[in-house]
C-alpha cells in the first residue's frame, strides 16, 4: 500500500483509481496453449516453434494424443491457466490440422494448414524484436459474410498480444495480415520499416513506412466451425473442403487409368498382330 500511496502523490492521482487500473489490466488474460500431436514432421514442429517466438502469451506442451479425448486439452487449458487452445494434429505424417478453440466453452475452428514455409526456410530480410506486439490487419472480405466475421474475431483473440502479458514489449513494429483469397486465409508477416533504405536514416514526415516479410507462411482452409470446445454443434462446413486423402485418391486413380490405357494398346497391338499375319515370302529360300 506504501509504494500505490507514494504513486498517487508522485501522478496525482486517487489510490482508488489506481486499484481499479490495476485491476483492470489483471482481468485481461489472453493465454493460448500450443499442444502438438504425436507424428509432426520437422516443418509442423518449426512452424510451431515460429508462432510461439511470435506470440509472446504463448505456453508450450508435450506431444498428447487427443484423438479420441478431445476433452483432454480443455483441461489441460484450465491446468495451464490458459483460455485459447493450439492444437496442432498431424495425420500420416504429412497431413497438418489446427484446432483453434476458445477453452472451455468455444466455439472451435478446424483448419487444413497447407503452404507452409517456415522462417528459417524462407530466409527473409525482414525482423522484429522478440516478444513485440503486433498489429492485425483483415482483409475487407472478413466483413461479408457471418462465418468469415466469427473466423475474424477468433484471430483478434488469439493473435493479438494483450497489453502488459508477460515476455512482451511495449512495441509495435510488425504486422499480421490476415488475406482472404481462394476462400481460404492467408496468413503473412510483415517488419515495419521506418527509415530509409538507401541512407539507413529516418523517414520524412510525409514520406511513408515500407514493409519487409518475416515469415512464417501458411494457408489455412477452414474446414468446421463448432460451436462447444472442440465438438459440439456445427455452426458452418466448408462445401468446398476436399480431404487431402481424397485428392491423393483422384492422383493414384489418374495414374491407374494411364497404365490401363498403355496395358489396353498393347494388347490390341499384339491381337491385331496375331490376326493379320504377314504372307510368307516365296522367295526367301533362293539363295539357301
Amino acid at each position: 500500500m506504501a509504494t500505490l500511496y507514494k504513486t498517487a502523490k508522485t501522478e496525482y492521482k486517487d489510490v482508488d483509481d489506481i486499484l481499479e487500473d490495476k485491476e483492470r489490466r489483471s482481468n485481461i488474460k489472453q493465454r493460448i496453449l500450443m499442444v502438438a500431436s504425436r507424428g509432426v514432421t520437422f516443418r509442423h514442429r518449426h512452424l510451431m516453434n515460429d508462432l510461439e517466438a511470435l506470440l509472446p502469451h504463448s505456453k508450450k506442451e508435450a506431444k498428447v494424443e487427443a484423438k479420441q479425448d478431445m476433452d483432454l486439452l480443455n483441461e489441460l487449458a484450465e491446468i495451464h491457466n490458459c483460455n485459447n487452445v493450439f492444437y496442432f494434429e498431424a495425420r500420416k505424417h504429412q497431413d497438418l490440422y489446427l484446432w483453434i478453440s476458445r477453452a472451455p466453452s468455444g466455439p472451435s475452428v478446424k483448419f487444413h494448414v497447407q503452404n507452409i514455409h517456415t522462417m528459417d526456410e524462407l530466409k527473409m530480410t525482414g525482423n522484429c524484436l522478440k516478444g513485440s506486439r503486433p498489429i492485425l490487419s483483415f482483409d475487407a472480405n472478413f466483413d461479408t459474410q457471418p462465418h468469415l466475421q466469427l473466423l475474424k474475431e477468433v484471430f483478434t483473440q488469439t493473435f493479438a498480444v494483450p497489453k502488459g502479458t508477460r515476455k512482451s514489449k511495449p512495441f509495435y513494429d510488425h504486422v499480421f495480415t490476415f488475406s482472404i483469397v481462394d476462400n481460404r486465409v492467408w496468413f503473412r508477416n510483415f517488419q515495419i520499416v521506418e527509415k530509409d533504405p538507401e541512407t539507413g536514416g529516418d523517414l520524412a514526415k510525409d514520406a511513408k513506412p515500407t514493409l519487409v516479410e518475416i515469415g512464417p507462411r501458411f494457408v489455412l482452409n477452414t474446414i468446421r466451425i463448432f460451436e462447444g470446445s472442440f465438438g459440439g454443434p456445427t455452426l458452418y462446413e466448408n462445401p468446398k473442403y476436399i480431404s487431402p486423402n481424397a485428392v491423393r485418391a483422384a492422383i493414384r486413380s489418374t495414374k491407374a487409368s494411364k497404365y490401363a490405357s498403355r496395358v489396353a494398346e498393347v494388347q490390341e497391338r499384339e491381337a491385331k498382330i496375331r490376326n493379320n499375319p504377314l504372307p510368307s515370302d516365296p522367295l526367301k529360300d533362293v539363295f539357301n
